[in-house]
């Protein structure tokens, strides 16, 4: 049996995240340095304490606890220097982490609490990304695209859907809606989803992370949702027997025939409840069952992970190798919200060449 890859190699390798937010990515530094220039209460000033305590109120099994830690993000993320800088210093942690590809999603809706419009909020999330995306020699070391997220307790869906459109070609991919899934379907916003439908736009859907099967069901079926937000509570429609076969609901079968694909995010889902383990999450089997399945982050300083530690958690708890690894970033890379050519050209010119060269130091 070869060797696993260790987490420094899996550093190295060339990946792709379609799953993250911005506000729950911020470095515990600048979260300090912000609070302080707007005035903003912090639990702590200190930033390895504040760090910590961002990650035991998100591990604390209380929703109330994990919700608060986004007023403190979203909080000093209400200037445009302040917006400026967190996008900029995001685009710099991806790309130190290896990522080659992302897709960073954030609600426009909740940065305008200082004054700002939503065409100043995106466009200064834009141009952070631009600034950060940038190495040494002017060249980018990571391409980002950035999804508008309409918050689905709100009534705002169709301003921020006719926002990515507006935007979309300077550097918005993707629609997007989150929030609390129970008491908040994702029909409420219907009508957005059809007019994105009828621009030709991309949008996935927060579904199936905690709520089960009928917000999968609505987000694909009415909705017509390009990919899944989490989706693990479609495990909950595949009955394994004792000998391990798995039978697979119309549901499930559905989204595996039609390849949609589950933006997953392992460490996440245990702080939210959708997983007891990492050994226990739904992964696991919907790899083996060739699902479209995608690794992502969800919220980098929350749960204090990076698509690194995530993939190192996978090669601990189940054995994977740079086989599995580079078959769960190509599903990534294929489920971009940019287009096909642009895909094909970072699968073919870098990622397949990236873990090719993993493979043969292995």
């Amino acid at each position: 049996m070869s060797r696993l890859p260790t987490y420094e190699e899996i550093r190295s390798a060339p990946k792709v995240l379609l799953h993250d937010h911005l506000d729950g990515g911020l470095r515990a530094e600048t979260i300090v340095d912000l609070a302080r220039d707007s005035g903003h209460e912090l639990p702590s000033t200190d930033p390895d304490n504040l760090a910590t305590w961002f990650q035991e109120a998100a591990d604390s099994g209380s929703l109330e606890r994990y919700l608060d830690t986004f007023a403190h993000t979203v909080g000093v993320m209400q200037s445009r220097e302040a917006l400026v800088r967190v996008a900029a210093e995001c685009a710099e942690d991806l790309a130190d982490d290896g990522v080659v590809y992302a897709e960073v999603r954030y609600a426009p809706e909740q940065h305008t609490s200082a004054g700002l419009g939503l065409d100043e909020v995106v466009e200064a999330v834009l141009e952070g990304f631009r600034l950060g995306s940038a190495g040494p020699d002017g060249r980018p070391r990571i391409q980002v695209g950035t999804l508008l997220t309409a918050m689905r307790h709100q009534a705002r869906s169709m301003e921020i859907a006719e926002l990515a459109v507006r935007y979309r070609d300077v550097g918005v991919v993707g629609f997007d809606i989150a929030g609390a899934e129970a008491g908040y379907p994702p029909t409420r916003h219907i009508d957005a989803f059809e007019y994105l439908q009828r621009e030709n736009a991309h949008f996935t859907i927060h579904a199936g992370e905690g709520f089960g099967l009928p917000s999968i069901w609505q987000a694909i079926q009415w909705c017509g949702a390009d990919r899944l937000g989490h989706g693990v509570r479609i495990i909950d429609d595949i009955t394994v027997s004792g000998d391990g076969e798995a039978k697979l609901g119309r549901l499930a079968a559905y989204v595996r025939d039609k390849r949609i694909p589950l933006e997953m995010c392992p460490t996440s889902n245990l702080q939210t409840g959708a997983a007891a383990s990492i050994a226990e999450h739904p992964i696991g089997l919907l790899r083996r069952l060739y699902f479209r399945v995608t690794v992502n982050t969800d919220n980098r300083l929350m749960s204090g992970t990076s698509v690194s530690k995530e993939f190192a958690k996978l090669v601990d708890a189940f054995g994977y190798d740079w086989d599995d690894l580079q078959w769960f970033t190509v599903n990534a890379m294929k489920s971009a919200f940019i287009p096909f050519d642009e895909r094909l050209a970072l699968i073919n010119g870098v990622i397949k060449p990236g873990f090719a060269q993993l493979k043969w130091r292995a």
